[in-house]
Formats: C-alpha cells, sequence, structure tokens
C-alpha cells in the first residue's frame, strides 16, 4: 500500500532502510527489533517502532517465511456457534496471538459437517501455518471408531484434549472436571443426599469432562448417581429438562453443565412451584455475564477464558520457535466458584411432599413465583 505525500502524490512502500534511516539505527537494528530478538534496548526499540508507525512500514512476511521455513501464522479451529464457552476462547486467542506477532487464520466447523474437524486442520496445513489451536473439539470418530486428527506442527487442544497425531500436542484449559467436582461438592456440602446432573450433549468432550467430574464426586462419597439428563447448551434444553425433574420430589439439587441450561431449568422449575433455592438448588458453569442478574442469581464456576488462552498460545508459540526444546510445563487450571443464591441447604420434609413443601425459612421464604418469567427475569 503506497502513502501519500504532502505534494499529494504517491510514494513508493517505504522499506526497511527507510525505517532505520528515521531511527538513526542500522538495518539489522530494525530487524532484531521486528523479530523480537534480545539485546536491544527499549529507547532503540521504542524509536524503530515510532519510526515504522510514521512511515506506514510493514514487516515482509513473505520473504521471512521463505528465510525461516515459517509463515508466522496460526491455524484455529472453532465450531461456528454463538455459545458462550467457544466464542469466549476464540476471542480470548484472537486477543493474545495480536501480541505474539503472528497472524490468526480461523476456521469454523459445524456440528453435522461431514468435514468437521479434520477437514478444517486440512485447510489450515494448507495454508502453511506454524501451528494448530483446536478450541472445544466435539467427538468425529469414524466408522471404525477411530480419530483422525492428524497433523504435521505442534497443535494446542483448549479445552478437553481429544485424539490429535502431531509432531507435538499441547492442553490448556482441561480441567472442567475439576470444576464439576468443585460444584458438585459445593451441594453436597450444603446437606443435600445426591446431585442431579443435566449434562450437554456427549459428542462434546467438555460436557464428557463435566459428567465425570460429577459421577466421580458423587461415586467417592458412596452417594446415589441419579439418571443424567442431555441437554444441547441451549436454554431451551435446560426448560425441557426442568419440567422433567420438576415431577420428581426427591430432587433438591442439579448441577448444570452450562449457564444457559440452569437459567432455563430454573424456569421450569419456577413455573412448577419449586422455588429456588428452598426446594432446589442449581449450580451452573461458564459465568456468563447474566447469571449474576437472573432471578435468584446463579451460583456457578467461572472459566477462566482469558488466562487459558494466554497460557496456551504461550506453550504454542515457545514450541513453534524451539522445535528441539521441551515444552514449557502447563498450569494447573484456576477454580473459581461463585456462590450467589440459587443454592441452599435441603428443605426439610416431614412428611415428604412430592414437588412443593410449606416448611418456611427464616425470610418467611413460602412464596412461589406468581409469574411465567420467574425463573430469568433481571435484578432491578
Amino acid at each position: 500500500m503506497t502513502r501519500e505525500t504532502g505534494r499529494g502524490r504517491s510514494a513508493a512502500t517505504p522499506r526497511s532502510v527507510d525505517v532505520a534511516r528515521l531511527a538513526g539505527v542500522s538495518q539489522k537494528t530494525v530487524s532484531r527489533v521486528f523479530n523480537d530478538e534480545p539485546y536491544v534496548s527499549a529507547d532503540v526499540r521504542r524509536r524503530v517502532l515510532d519510526a515504522a508507525e510514521q512511515l506506514g512500514y510493514r514487516r515482509n512476511n513473505a520473504a521471512r517465511a521463505l528465510a525461516s521455513g515459517r509463515t508466522r501464522s496460526i491455524g484455529v479451529v472453532s465450531l461456528g456457534t454463538a455459545l458462550y464457552g467457544p466464542a469466549s476462547l476464540l476471542i480470548g486467542v484472537e486477543r493474545v496471538v495480536r501480541d505474539t506477532g503472528y497472524a490468526l487464520r480461523v476456521v469454523n466447523t459445524m456440528e453435522g459437517d461431514p468435514a468437521g474437524v479434520a477437514g478444517a486442520v486440512d485447510s489450515l496445513l494448507d495454508q502453511g501455518v506454524d501451528g494448530i489451536v483446536i478450541s472445544e473439539p466435539i467427538d468425529e470418530a469414524d466408522a471404525d471408531g477411530q480419530a483422525s486428527l492428524r497433523a504435521d506442527v505442534p497443535v494446542l487442544v483448549l479445552g478437553a484434549p481429544s485424539p490429535v497425531t502431531a509432531p507435538t500436542v499441547l492442553t490448556a484449559g482441561d480441567g472442567a472436571d475439576l470444576m464439576a467436582r468443585t460444584a458438585t461438592q459445593h451441594l453436597l456440602d450444603l446437606g443435600h443426599v445426591t446431585v442431579h446432573h443435566l449434562a450437554g450433549p456427549h459428542r462434546w468432550y467438555a460436557a464428557r469432562d463435566r459428567l465425570d467430574g460429577w459421577r466421580t464426586t458423587l461415586t467417592a462419597q458412596g452417594r446415589d448417581t441419579p439418571p443424567v439428563v442431555e441437554g444441547d447448551w441451549s436454554a431451551a434444553s435446560g426448560y425441557r429438562a426442568g419440567r422433567e425433574l420438576a415431577e420428581d420430589g426427591d430432587v433438591t439439587a442439579v448441577f448444570a453443565a452450562n449457564d444457559d441450561m440452569a437459567i432455563g431449568l430454573i424456569r421450569a422449575l419456577a413455573e412448577a412451584g419449586r422455588r429456588v433455592p428452598e426446594d432446589v438448588s442449581v449450580v451452573g458453569f461458564d459465568d456468563i455475564p447474566v447469571a449474576a442478574y437472573v432471578t435468584p442469581p446463579l451460583t456457578t464456576v467461572r472459566q477462566p477464558f482469558d488466562a487459558v488462552a494466554q497460557e496456551g498460545l504461550k506453550r504454542l508459540v515457545h514450541t513453534i520457535e524451539n522445535p528441539d526444546a521441551d515444552p514449557l510445563p502447563p498450569s494447573d487450571p484456576p477454580v473459581d466458584l461463585i456462590v450467589r443464591s440459587s443454592t441452599a441447604p435441603p428443605p426439610c420434609r416431614t412428611p415428604p411432599a412430592r414437588g412443593r413443601r410449606t416448611a418456611s425459612r427464616s425470610d418467611g421464604g413460602t412464596h412461589r413465583p406468581s409469574s411465567p418469567n420467574g425463573g430469568q427475569s433481571t435484578q432491578g
């Protein structure tokens, strides 16, 4: 791209020698700055970058790729979805990649696409990317039950690890089972005899991890494991599950695999006369922005999307640029349980009631929502 001069005519595209002349440094120093090499003072680096910005200089990435054998680009495979978790991870990756000096190439896939993740990986490899990020993978085993994800560049999987064959496979943000154990344990610690689970679609590795964490916690403490109700991550599927669970008077606690389903669940419980948390406690997963403003405010597990992207991309870039070095070790994911008003000790039933109770709480909690919006109205 050319820039207009003060005389109104186009000037030639600026080169690194022009940047060096304006900054008062050598051409080699300009190269060191843009290659992010050490031994360049902060003052010199600032002068070079200021000169480059003033001139509109852009690095010749094609020439650098020929010289280094790398395109300095990272490919991302993401489900083409508006779901909060995958969308937040993709935003986090885009934010981090901008700071690494790499270009970002994104390929979205859709559930039911016969090419799927494997086709997206092949497309990125054809573009010559130096590494690949697979965000929130789903199970796409072939007819023989074998995964067919193969790549000849380092791969970072964000979320539960899927079967991938690559020179180096890194994972980040794969602590959903621990987060699910924390959510389930919170309900048991409140005194609930057991916890029901509203799971995500089984094809998602993330849904399986959350289910495993729930089941492991109940089994370890000798609690009954109720039948799993499966949703599709949507509030509508949570609502359908809530109508089913509301018919069982023994249900006093539910761990939902994401907040959207938890919100739909609470709406259905309210319509059935089952108060949250007086009759049924509900815990979600993700901490979506609206979770703090529904009625009641939702207890949930917060996912550290930005931290996961930051750590994962740092490790991936290190592996790309240091192929003979050991990968950077992963860090333990933080577990942040946000306790709000949707969880409480179980109701005292004497005698057991099916779906309703009359015992009052200290706040006089015998009121049942009279409006169908009781499950997801916002605080005013």
